[in-house]
């Protein structure tokens, strides 16, 4: 009989690199894999749903919880704070299910020193950084968006180079290229991990 530690897969990259579609890909993959429910300030958008696609919370509350050294990462962006609950992430952790956190290259910071100091954390953290091998192929991705202005596109094509600098900072490095391989390794280190003998607890049966 084998039972198994689970662990927390953190997948980062510059903005535009595309590490939210290919970590919300991996779900569909990996039954035993959820993601954090993450909270914002923001008002719902459409047909989103509380607790759902977000903890929404007051700007009081957020602030509070910030106080009470609740998030394991937060940032505030536009005027709109998100964060992390490190509640959130070991419930899942105690429930046996694998974490998903998609988080930009500054939250993963914060969450690799939140982990430092938890022992549970620390042992459960896999960091991957996912980006395109050229920055001249990061632009063609944010050009392509068609979301940004040509202010805004300089401006997270600077921030990008100096957060790819960073990716000796994490555990893998994964090289973009189509959305299908960039699942198909992302899957093989979910995977890899999982099997890991540092994570197993087996005995052999009869």
């Amino acid at each position: 009989m084998i039972r198994r530690t689970p662990f927390i897969l953190l997948v980062s990259a510059p903005s535009g690199a595309g590490k939210t579609t290919v970590g919300e890909a991996l779900l569909g993959h990996a039954p035993n894999l959820r993601r954090v429910t993450t909270c914002t300030t923001r008002a719902p958008r459409g047909a989103e749903v509380q607790g759902v696609d977000y903890h929404f919370l007051s700007a009081d509350d957020f602030a509070a919880r910030v106080g009470r050294g609740e998030f394991l990462e937060h940032a505030t962006v536009y005027g709109r704070s998100y964060g992390t609950l490190r509640s959130s992430v070991l419930e899942l952790l105690g429930e046996g299910r694998d974490v998903l956190l998609i988080i930009d290259v500054q939250g993963a910071d914060l969450v690799r020193r939140a982990a430092q100091s938890d022992p549970i954390l620390v042992r459960a953290l896999v960091t991957v950084f996912l980006t395109p091998p050229t920055m001249s192929q990061l632009e063609q991705r944010l050009r392509g968006r068609g979301s940004d202005s040509e202010e805004s596109l300089r401006c997270r094509l600077e921030s990008a180079r100096s957060e790819a600098a960073r990716w000796t900072e994490f555990d893998y490095l994964l090289l973009s290229d189509t959305r299908e391989s960039d699942l198909a390794r992302l899957r093989a280190i979910h995977d890899a991990e999982a099997l890991r003998r540092d994570r197993q607890d087996f005995q052999l049966s009869d």
